[in-house]
């Protein structure tokens, strides 16, 4: 399945990501609160750093300049499981925060936008998830791997 517009979608999740390495870097550095000992927020830091550095230029660049690491599982398989770290990043910093009106500091703040952008990733994992899905069954039900091996069959052996 050839989607343009998948690669925008592709540079748009390695922006939020460093967004939210920037972000939650902020939040860790500042060592005069509570936040920056979190877990929480060291996990969207790994998870932005997975995001921006590995998961996204994987998706984006194997199946255009490295098919065979293309793996018709593996495409899916990353978008899956990088669309759960997200949802599980964004919802349990949401749980910590306080209400906005008792977030007056600049790290709260830091922290309300890293949400935000956290959500954002989710869904466009999300809807690229669904679209490796779909690609992914589309494949298997076409059967490209049976025609594959009766073409490459020897009719002499």
């Amino acid at each position: 399945m050839n989607l343009p517009w998948i690669q925008a979608v592709r540079i748009v999740q390695i922006i939020f990501g460093l967004i939210v390495v920037a972000l939650t870097a902020y939040v860790i550095s500042s060592f005069y609160d509570w936040w920056s000992l979190s877990d929480t927020v060291n996990y969207l830091l790994f998870l932005g750093c997975w995001t921006a550095f590995v998961a996204t230029p994987y998706l984006g660049a194997a199946p255009i300049f490295f098919p065979r690491l293309a793996h018709r599982f593996v495409i899916p398989a990353v978008e899956i499981i990088t669309m759960i770290f997200w949802f599980a990043g964004f919802i349990a910093l949401g749980a910590e925060l306080p209400p906005p009106r008792y977030c007056h500091y600049s790290t709260c703040r830091a922290l309300q936008a890293v949400t935000v952008f956290g959500a954002f990733e989710w869904v466009l994992f999300s809807v690229t998830t669904y679209f490796a899905v779909v690609d992914l069954m589309n494949h298997r039900r076409t059967g490209e791997s049976a025609t594959k091996t009766q073409h490459n069959a020897h009719l002499g052996v």
